[in-house]
């Protein structure tokens, strides 16, 4: 490959990366919803959007169901929408999806007495370490108010220790 050719090659990718910089940034998340599960009324559109963006794909695990390719998360899309248009409110969409998965669907878990151990450890560690730590201070400062040894005392020492 000549000097020119690599320089040609050099441009269009240059190029290439140009063009594409600008609608990489733009682009927003990559909704995996597909035209046939999008229902005709707005209003319960956007709803159905809302709770798919707090429901996580059982199959990924870190992704919403809003944006899971998986075919789990569209199943789940289908049945957020048919307990929408039924007429269920949001919060009873919610208790369905958990009542049939457990509360491990949801990406924001709720605060309750089964899961407050989980979210306390933090803080107990926290206060644990901090009381290992300053008792580690307490018992360091205590052992400073030692009195040293004397000359004399110093004296017998070493000779009680060369006799060894």
């Amino acid at each position: 490959m000549t000097a020119r050719t690599r320089h040609v090659v050099g441009a269009f990718a240059w190029l290439a990366l140009a063009a594409g910089a600008p609608l990489a940034l733009t682009a927003g998340p990559a909704l995996a919803v597909t035209p046939a599960e999008v229902l005709a009324d707005p209003a319960l559109e956007a709803r159905a959007r809302k709770i798919s963006a707090e429901l996580r794909c059982l199959v990924c695990q870190n992704q919403s169901i809003d944006d899971s390719d998986a075919e789990l998360a569209h199943d789940l899309r289908v049945v957020v929408r048919q307990r929408l248009v039924a007429g269920d409110t949001d919060a009873e969409v919610f208790a369905y999806v958990v009542s049939r998965y457990g509360e491990f669907v949801l990406l924001k878990p709720q605060l309750n007495w089964r899961n407050a151990l989980l979210w306390a450890t933090p803080v107990l560690l926290l206060l644990i370490g901090g009381g290992y730590i300053l008792l580690g201070a307490r018992r360091k400062a205590a052992g400073a108010d030692q009195v040293a040894l004397s000359d004399e005392e110093r004296r017998a020492l070493d000779e009680v220790l060369k006799q060894d």
